[in-house]
């Protein structure tokens, strides 16, 4: 059970301002209400800032977090690309999965860093393949989607205007957002330092191209979402390519493969250690 700690310190002052109880019924008043297992918390405001990128008319929503306030360093930069269910103009929705893990205080402790988390407008997406009829199979687009173009153009003024390690820049993903990290990587190989799609799939003729990229890759076994043979078949691709690619298959994990995978701290200590 929650309770708003509004009304409580509303009562604690009515209380012990006799206005409500006597000395005797304001002990067993407190007894009474501690001993229910009645909690309640303060909310507290996210430490991703609001921020809008416009670009020649076209605009991006995107919340950023800020590493430690230090002057002579430069940081990492994470993008983090959410899934089709958090698109929208809201600027917060995009928040909803995995990014938070980004700001615990000890992951913020051991691995500073800044982390731009863009919303996908309704009805677009980050990555822009074709599908072969009947297959799994998909080839990347000679152009990159509108909010894709949008997030590199915003990732290169960036590196311009804050403090950031060009040499480690991340891109990560879940579900769409998993789509558009290998979209992503595909169209700008020489842009990232590693990769993690989370539930996605690339081209993987495109293997080749990419075979430098560390890449750690995390899927459902149970996916009914996004078939597992999508991640499966890049792995054996970037593998002949002479690629030494990870892969996570979750058993008995259908498409929220991403809970875990954002919650895996040997995965986040290797994702900072990459750099190009």
């Amino acid at each position: 059970m929650s309770f708003d700690y509004r009304h409580f310190l509303f009562l604690y002052f009515k209380i012990f301002n006799n206005e409500i109880f006597n000395n005797q019924t304001t002990v067993l008043y407190l007894l009474v209400f501690f001993s229910t297992g009645i909690s309640f918390t303060i909310a507290q405001p996210s430490r991703f800032s609001f921020e809008k990128f416009i670009n020649k008319g076209d605009t991006l929503n995107y919340r950023q977090l800020f590493p430690d306030a230090d002057t002579l360093r430069k940081y990492p930069l994470v993008v983090f690309l959410h899934g089709s269910g958090e698109r929208g103009n809201d600027n917060d929705a995009q928040l909803k999965w995995g990014v938070m893990n980004f700001a615990d205080d000890q992951i913020m402790i051991m691995h500073p860093a800044f982390v731009i988390a863009p919303q996908c407008p309704q009805n677009m997406s980050w990555a822009n393949f074709s599908n072969k009829k009947n297959s799994i199979e998909m080839s990347l687009l000679p152009s990159p989607s509108k909010p894709m173009e949008l997030l590199i153009t915003l990732i290169h003024q960036l590196i311009k205007k804050l403090p950031i390690d060009s040499n480690r820049i991340y891109i990560t993903g879940l579900s769409m957002g998993g789509f558009g990290t290998f979209d992503a990587i595909e169209r700008y190989p020489h842009l990232f330092a590693a990769a993690v799609p989370v539930c996605g799939g690339g081209d993987i003729s495109k293997a080749a191209s990419i075979a430098h990229i560390p890449i750690w890759i995390f899927h459902g076994a149970e996916d009914p979402a996004v078939n597992p043979l999508f991640s499966i078949d890049m792995v054996d691709a970037l593998t002949k390519a002479g690629a030494h690619p990870a892969l996570t298959m979750y058993p008995e994990v259908g498409h929220f493969s991403w809970l875990a995978a954002y919650s895996d701290k040997l995965m986040l200590e290797w994702l900072f250690r990459q750099h190009k």
